[in-house]
């Protein structure tokens, strides 16, 4: 079922304004505020901040995945060398700051809620994609390898808060050569 436009306009606000000042650090009001919509509005289509969190964490996993995929429709060497440079993209034009799924997890992690377990599941899926794409390359030791690969994907995200996307990108990418290398 498409979204509609208001809680498009609500996800995407909310996703950005959680990103840049954390989950707790942004009230409803400055998201209701921010979208341009009314209270009734957000609580027609959220029925409690935790349930805005929700979804905005799986509008970002889609979003990621959007990305992903266009790795995989423009290969250029390696299915794995166009994932990082999708990913390097992500990072510069979504994720400067580090991770919002492992920032879920620091937050809510404890709490009687769904939000770590969602993103949770959304990197569990990442790791399951590599694991099913080294498969698909056959690398006989597709487990470890699909963990190690997913480490250069992390690794590249926490180092975009010290230097920045590109540089990060730029040293996974030579990781990843070095990993296929082994492989």
């Amino acid at each position: 079922m498409p979204l509609s436009e208001k809680r498009k306009q609500l996800l995407n606000v909310a996703e950005q304004l959680f990103y840049d000042y954390g989950f707790h650090g942004v009230g409803l009001k400055q998201i209701i505020k921010e979208a341009n919509v009314a209270t009734m509005t957000l609580y027609n289509h959220f029925s409690s901040k935790d349930r805005l969190v929700e979804e905005s964490i799986k509008n970002r996993a889609e979003r990621y995945w959007s990305y992903l995929n266009a790795s995989l429709e423009k290969l250029t060497e390696s299915p794995f060398i166009s994932i990082v440079q999708q990913h390097g993209k992500f990072l510069r034009d979504v994720s400067p700051q580090g991770c919002m799924f492992l920032r879920a997890v620091e937050v809510y992690s404890g709490t009687d809620n769904n939000i770590t377990q969602i993103a949770r599941d959304h990197k569990m899926k990442v790791l399951h994609f590599f694991e099913e794409l080294a498969i698909s390359n056959e690398i006989n030791d597709y487990k470890n390898f699909a963990y190690q690969f997913m480490l250069i994907i992390e690794g590249a995200t926490s180092m975009t808060q010290v230097t920045n996307s590109t540089q990060a990108t730029d040293h996974a990418i030579t990781m990843t050569n070095m990993l296929l290398n082994q492989y």
